[in-house]
């Protein structure tokens, strides 16, 4: 582990008081650790936009699975990025809808990417990326 640095910081009563609320509804125990939240979620996004970075998403969609050649569409969509894809589960909803989430993990622009091809495939009603850091790069 490396060596802690302390630091401090100017900040006004008003809006320390609406931090300390904040961190206090998410459980936080000191604003050390939500600070250190703070600064990882901003590095994280920052390497996630330039899209070079390793990653991982979960990319969910909810469609109707009735719809023509979807499920055969969205199964060609997996196949062309089977090096990025780790996982995939599907769920029937009802009688009509099915859930498919699937992980992928490689560079940000890849997994972002296939997020797009399949959530842009005629018949998917909504659909949503998640994409995070594998953690190597967080101290």
């Amino acid at each position: 582990m490396s060596d802690l640095v302390r630091f401090g910081i100017s900040i006004t009563d008003d809006l320390l008081l609406r931090f300390d609320r904040l961190i206090a509804d998410k459980g936080y125990v000191n604003r050390s650790e939500a600070i250190r939240d703070l600064i990882r979620n901003a590095l994280v996004e920052s390497d996630l936009s330039r899209g070079e970075g390793e990653a991982i998403g979960t990319i969910s969609m909810v469609y109707d699975h009735h719809t023509r050649e979807l499920a055969d569409k969205l199964t060609e969509h997996q196949h062309s990025h089977q090096k990025e894809i780790i996982s995939a589960l599907h769920i029937h909803l009802d009688h009509h809808h099915c859930l498919e989430v699937v992980v992928a993990k490689g560079r940000a622009r890849e997994i972002q990417r296939l997020a797009d091809e399949l959530i842009g495939t005629k018949g998917v009603k909504h659909g949503k990326l998640m994409m995070s850091t594998t953690g190597k790069d967080l101290g």
